[in-house]
């Protein structure tokens, strides 16, 4: 730990203000599912011409 390290236990005043400060009020938001989801219909899309690629040959 660093020397200027000052635990909030070790006095009140400290102590006050660190069970005090504001928590974050929302988390941030989920990343996009959009790029996951066209990739996964792309893959079905490929396998599908695959399949009848090779039920026609």
């Amino acid at each position: 730990m660093p020397e200027n390290y000052t635990d909030p236990s070790g006095n009140t005043e400290a102590f006050r203000a660190f069970a005090h400060t504001p928590e974050p009020s929302a988390p941030a938001a989920a990343p996009s599912r959009l790029p996951m989801i066209v990739g996964a219909a792309v893959v079905v899309v490929v396998l599908v011409a695959v399949a009848v690629w090779l039920a026609v040959a």
